[in-house]
């Protein structure tokens, strides 16, 4: 295993297992080596039946779970045609049929382009959504009725990759965080009349990282965990007033982002990496009087 510090570990979640179940053994590998008590956690699920990237939080790089949940997801599914399921996934209950042998490739064009930009969009009842204290997905396995309300996402793109009309066709898509393919692809089977469930889906890539080799484990740590943030060195004084959660003001340039969005891409949180001698010590926020610190990171990352 790649030595792990406090930072982010890019690992691919294989079919079949759950995202919490890649901490876990994360958690157990570090507990065998002394000295490595870490906080974990992961930095946005993936459902079993999916594959794909999963970003492992370590450390201090926990604390920065809005900063990965703004940035572009791209993904590549499998849609189902005629058969709607009560997940919206190959492992739920069938709960309507279509009729999709009147599909065509330039109709489906144009019912996916209608999905493009912000949209509401009700999240499957087996979703990671908190209702009343407990996880949606918990009440939906136990039978459960769940209704969730609509919620504001975005899909920046979305193209067929090919079709097998009427049974399939291949989708690749890039979204912000909190979109959920599954809901989209139900909708779209709505929209054509055909109904449709998502078969399989792979994420392919979260910002600049793609999904490592099966069994592979990529380690990002430093300014490179949040390289669609700028950054600015702090000197020791400057160091002492952030600890204090004291607005700063600062000598050194704030330095671009070395990756930046797609172009059109809703843009990022104004923030800024504050570096003391080359570590990742606080997130920053540019304020009137000053950049303000939103997240002191201790153990630096």
């Amino acid at each position: 295993m790649a030595r792990v510090s406090p930072g982010v570990v890019l690992v691919h979640k294989p079919v079949g297992v759950t995202s919490f179940s890649l901490v876990q053994e994360l958690a157990r590998e570090l507990d065998a080596v002394p000295g490595k008590a870490h906080k974990l956690s992961h930095g946005g699920a993936l459902d079993p039946f999916a594959e794909g990237v999963v970003l492992l939080l370590v450390g201090a790089a926990t604390k920065l779970f809005e900063g990965f949940h703004e940035a572009p997801k791209t993904y590549e599914a499998t849609v189902r045609w005629g058969v709607e399921t009560d997940t919206g996934d190959p492992v739920g209950r069938v709960s309507a049929q279509g009729d999709a042998r009147a599909l065509t490739a330039g109709a489906l064009d144009v019912a996916l382009k209608g999905f493009e930009g912000w949209r509401a969009q009700v999240p499957p009842p087996t979703s990671n959504k908190w209702v009343d204290g407990e996880r949606a997905y918990r009440r939906a396995h136990r039978g459960e009725a769940v209704e969730l309300p609509p919620a504001q996402v975005y899909l920046h793109a979305a193209r067929w990759l090919e079709h097998e009309l009427p049974l399939r066709s291949r989708l690749r898509l890039e979204v912000r965080g909190g979109f959920y393919v599954r809901s989209l692809v139900r909708d779209l089977g709505r929209a054509v009349g055909a109904r449709a469930h998502l078969e399989t889906l792979k994420r392919v890539a979260i910002g600049p990282w793609e999904t490592p080799a099966s069994g592979e484990r990529v380690v990002v740590s430093g300014p490179e965990v949040l390289p669609w943030y700028g950054r600015v060195a702090l000197d020791d004084e400057t160091w002492g007033r952030v600890k204090a959660r004291a607005s700063v003001t600062v000598r050194a340039r704030v330095q671009p982002p070395v990756w930046r969005f797609p172009p059109g891409f809703p843009e990022p949180t104004p923030r800024v990496l504050g570096l003391h001698q080359g570590r990742v010590v606080a997130l920053l926020e540019p304020r009137a009087e000053g950049l303000v610190p939103s997240q002191v990171l201790l153990p630096p990352l």
